[in-house]
């Protein structure tokens, strides 16, 4: 006659925890099994049953009963593997570092995980091991081009001032072209006729308006002018905020904007492109219109392009309002200046 199986009992504290674990999902892959398979013992179920209503074979029931019955919870933690594992040395992460901050590579312009797991002759998992301890992202570029614009105090006043307190009766427009937008079918390495795309920003709906050109710099501005005439009311004036470029400087502009005179025009600062706030919203037609799309012509990428605008316009764009005053950016430029010295 068989020897009646010995009942399996759990204290309420340890019930308690194996219940929590098996409803934690980051512990589902490991301790979670462990833990139904104890607490299904614990019901009154044999070692044949809980096999059968966890789908386990026996030696995996008895495994984990015994493991608990020796050690308890802390029997159910995986065990350490056989082998110890590779360290870094201190000087090894020495080297990391140095060769992340002061060499480059031949094959890249930064560092890799891969690159430098070549060239320190380490795994790429300590290589991400040095870096997180040390805080460094070689990928994110944090530099900051300085301006040499002499008037950049006035500059960043003006333009801060429109995007702070905008002008009555007024719409403060941010406007720049990105230049030039090359339509790319991925099996060519490059298609003909690229297009410039003129945008202007609206700082406080944050809608766009743009146009998408094969003209010359001058005449494609003017153009762009032009069509931000037609699409704004006549009751508002246009305070224009540009990059330093020299085509709004063309006698045809000049003339242009001396007979329509609710544009008035504000250049950002030299090499200050972070201060006009289009460059965001290029940046996101870039991502959002370019990188994943295939365009076998202009049309095709004009098409793109002119969608993004219409439903941007209308389901993404959110009114924003530009809190930070010119001190503190005046305060972080002069810091990076004096960095850099």
């Amino acid at each position: 006659m068989a020897k009646p199986a010995t009942p399996f009992v759990l204290t309420p504290s340890d019930h308690a925890t194996l219940q929590d674990w098996t409803q934690q999902e980051s512990l589902a892959k490991r301790l979670g099994p462990r833990a139904r398979i104890l607490l299904t013992l614990a019901d009154g179920f044999t070692p044949k049953e809980v096999c059968d209503q966890l789908h386990i074979s026996p030696p995996v029931v008895f495994k984990w009963r015994k493991r608990f019955l020796e050690a308890g919870l802390e029997g159910l933690n995986d065990r350490p593997r056989s082998g110890q594992p590779r360290k870094l040395s201190s000087q090894k992460v020495k080297e990391i570092l140095t060769l992340t901050t002061q060499r480059v590579p031949r094959e890249a312009t930064h560092w890799s995980v891969r690159l430098m797991a070549k060239y320190a002759a380490v795994t790429a998992w300590q290589v991400r091991q040095a870096w997180a301890a040390s805080d460094f992202k070689p990928h994110h570029c944090k530099t900051l081009k300085i301006s040499n614009d002499p008037h950049f105090a006035d500059k960043l006043v003006d333009v801060v001032g429109l995007y702070l307190k905008p002008p009555d009766n007024a719409i403060v427009l941010s406007i720049n072209e990105h230049t030039p937008v090359q339509p790319r079918d991925r099996t060519q390495s490059k298609l003909p006729f690229p297009a410039n795309v003129y945008t202007a920003f609206d700082t406080l709906t944050c809608q766009a308006i743009g146009q998408l050109t094969q003209r010359r710099r001058t005449q494609a501005l003017l153009a762009f002018f032009q069509h931000i005439d037609s699409a704004v009311s006549p009751e508002l004036n246009l305070h224009v905020i540009l990059d330093n470029s020299s085509a709004h400087k063309t006698p045809a502009i000049k003339q242009w904007l001396e007979q329509h005179s609710r544009f008035k025009l504000y250049v950002a600062p030299t090499s200050a492109s972070w201060l006009n706030a289009v460059e965001d919203w290029l940046a996101q037609l870039e991502r959002r219109a370019q990188y994943q799309g295939v365009f076998s012509s202009v049309a095709e990428l004009k098409a793109s392009i002119r969608q993004l605008l219409e439903v941007d316009n209308v389901l993404s764009a959110k009114p924003s309002h530009w809190i930070q005053t010119p001190e503190p950016l005046f305060s972080s430029v002069h810091k990076a200046v004096g960095d850099r010295q």
